[in-house]
């Protein structure tokens, strides 16, 4: 590791979400971007300028490099976290971590045997609401996600790994445990989504042994983008605008029938907390990936939460397919 820049990064892939990930390291002070992968000559060269670090077409060793970012197409994502894994680099996987539950099993048990850090870009993790919420929110019994986007022809694979993963994810963290059971549904729309098994709209309902239930949607077909979560306790709502990143929370304290008018009347009181993080989740996540790569974050616990959102979804997707 550099002394004076930290840890020395590789990034593979310099799509859309790779130039995310390319400014975020960039742009960072614990550490430094020191190659861009991208098999793509021109337009790896131009994002590699861009932000003054080297690029390659492709990587073979890593002899100089600490740490590798995968922010590659997802079918090609076993093959180069493994080839990382196999050169003992931590690595940082955009979700999903693999294209098959299969495959992400196999990584996250390579990753187990040898003790390598391993993390996914779960990134709805970082979200500040998220991050808030998660400091008082308590006993759920209910949550309700809704992921929609319009459509976006650049991404080939279906919503269920590309969106309602990161609901399921936050859902199974909020509430606490892995579900027990697991149901999908899914709709093909479009001709290309049809051919390729790749569905445009996914709807989940997970159970858990203590009862709750968390039902969540997830759909590319949308004419407006929703990112929403609600979370429902014994005695309260608490409703996370993801998009906003806010947080309203709803207690209903009194209801009765008024003599002198009609209709039914509701009392609720309605609290708006203050979202105590301000930090880009991309580069808090950054951060959570560099404590693994010290050694000062608890890379057992970080391997551990990989699968289980990426268990029900693919429970999901063999519930609707059958």
């Amino acid at each position: 590791m550099s002394a004076t820049s930290g840890p020395r990064i590789a990034l593979v892939g310099s799509g859309q979400m790779g130039s995310l990930h390319a400014r975020v390291i960039a742009q960072s002070a614990a550490c430094e971007l020191a190659l861009l992968v991208e098999p793509r000559a021109e337009q790896g060269r131009a994002v590699a300028e861009r932000f003054g670090t080297a690029w390659a077409a492709d990587f073979d060793d890593l002899k100089d490099i600490d740490a590798v970012v995968v922010a590659a197409a997802t079918p090609a994502h076993y093959d180069i976290a493994g080839r990382v894994l196999d050169l003992g680099k931590p690595v940082l996987v955009e979700k999903p971590l693999a294209a098959t539950y299969e495959q992400s099993v196999d990584l996250v048990d390579r990753a187990s045997r040898t003790g390598v850090p391993l993390m996914c870009g779960l990134l709805e993790r970082y979200n500040p609401a998220v991050r808030t919420a998660r400091e008082f929110a308590g006993d759920v019994w209910q949550v309700n996600g809704i992921r929609h986007s319009p459509f976006v022809s650049r991404i080939a694979t279906g919503v269920a790994t590309d969106l309602l993963i990161h609901d399921v994810d936050l859902a199974i963290g909020f509430v606490g445990a892995e579900p027990v059971r697991v149901r999908g549904e899914f709709g093909y729309f479009n001709s290309a989504s049809r051919a390729n098994e790749a569905e445009d709209c996914a709807d989940a309902v997970l159970r858990f042994d203590s009862g709750a239930v968390a039902t969540i949607s997830a759909s590319r077909v949308s004419q407006r983008k929703i990112r929403q979560l609600s979370l429902l306790e014994a005695d309260r709502l608490i409703e996370i605008d993801l998009l906003r990143r806010d947080i309203t929370i709803y207690r209903h304290i009194a209801d009765d029938m008024p003599a002198d008018r009609d209709g039914y009347q509701q009392q609720t009181v309605i609290e708006i907390p203050t979202i105590r993080y301000s930090e880009e989740p991309l580069s808090a996540q950054l951060n959570q990936f560099l404590s693994l790569i010290a050694g000062t974050g608890d890379v057992d616990s970080e391997r551990r939460r990989i699968l289980p959102s990426h268990r029900a979804v693919h429970e999901a997707t063999l519930s609707a397919r059958s």
